[in-house]
């Protein structure tokens, strides 16, 4: 079934004016040439797109589907319309990268700005997302490349080592705990925790430890932002985990207490993930080639597939 943009965009404008007349209007048609238009698409779907009720026309389930679909296609043909212009201004590619929120926070902004620097003609936007949330991005074709802690979800995609990272605990200045220099997550259950929201990785990684240990994790206070979580244990309301460097910056700003985690757990690795194909587009492998040099060894070789895919 071939649809012409024109058609779908009345669509649209009759679902937000609640009219056939006005939509008409809008898209600069005569009514009859619209009410045509409109018509010759529902006995195409052989469905009713909309309703006609004394006041104006409401969309039907499908007529809803429809304009749910014509708005994401309007979205990706602007973003392709701004994307080509760019080329006439000398930018030569963009490259969408998703990453979790230690990634960003601990390591990914120098390397980010080596390769802006490097790459002046490449776009780059950035995104926050959780771990599970980057690599269903990156599968299902929404980022060209994701950066995340394991565990590795989705066999779409192909990934190498990019940074080793640690977890630390924060205390506030003056709690039980702040007069050591480790701790263990256990001794970390008997309080209360403040941390991020649930899908973030240390927030599953806390919880499946606790229920590996039969305790319950006492995540009294969730937010979005590791400075709300040093703020928070400031105030002696909780304990938290967080990425060790993020938590030592913190340390300058407030009165908290870090501590080394000594389970062995608390040592992981941010993973750099792509879609599995053949051959990466070359802005792609440019950035693979910029953070994760060939002599690091590969977890599965970016841009083959493992054996028996």
């Amino acid at each position: 079934m071939r649809f012409d943009l024109i058609t779908l965009n009345l669509v649209l404008a009759i679902a937000d004016t609640r009219s056939i007349t006005r939509g008409a209007e809008r898209e600069h048609l005569a009514l009859a040439a619209a009410s045509k238009r409109l018509s010759d698409l529902e006995a195409r779907f052989g469905v009713p797109l909309f309703e006609r009720r004394a006041r104006g026309v409401e969309p039907t389930e499908a007529g809803r589907a429809l304009v749910r679909h014509v708005r994401g296609l309007r979205n990706s043909l602007h973003a392709l319309e701004s994307e080509v212009v760019e080329f006439s201004r000398g930018i030569q590619g963009h490259l969408r990268i998703v990453a979790n929120a230690g990634a960003i926070s601990e390591c990914l902004p120098p390397d980010l700005a080596a390769f802006s620097q490097a790459h002046p003609q490449i776009r780059i936007s950035l995104e926050d997302q959780t771990s599970a949330e980057v690599q269903a991005a990156v599968a299902e074709g929404r980022a060209d490349v994701g950066i995340f802690v394991p565990p590795l979800l989705d066999n779409r995609l192909a990934t190498r080592t990019y940074r080793h990272g640690a977890l630390a605990a924060m205390v506030p200045a003056g709690h039980v705990l702040a007069g050591r220099a480790s701790v263990c997550f256990d001794d970390l259950l008997d309080h209360d925790i403040v941390g991020l929201h649930h899908g973030a990785a240390v927030h599953e990684l806390m919880r499946a430890e606790a229920e590996g240990q039969g305790r319950p994790l006492k995540a009294r206070l969730q937010v979005r932002g590791f400075d709300a979580i040093a703020q928070l244990v400031e105030a002696g309301l909780g304990v938290a985990v967080m990425p060790a460097a993020v938590a030592q910056r913190f340390a300058q700003l407030f009165r908290v207490q870090v501590l080394r985690m000594t389970d062995t757990w608390a040592e992981r690795d941010y993973l750099l993930a792509v879609r599995r194909q053949e051959v990466l587009p070359t802005v792609v492998q440019r950035f693979i080639d910029a953070l994760c040099p060939q002599d690091r060894p590969p977890e599965t070789e970016v841009g083959q597939s493992a054996a028996g895919d």
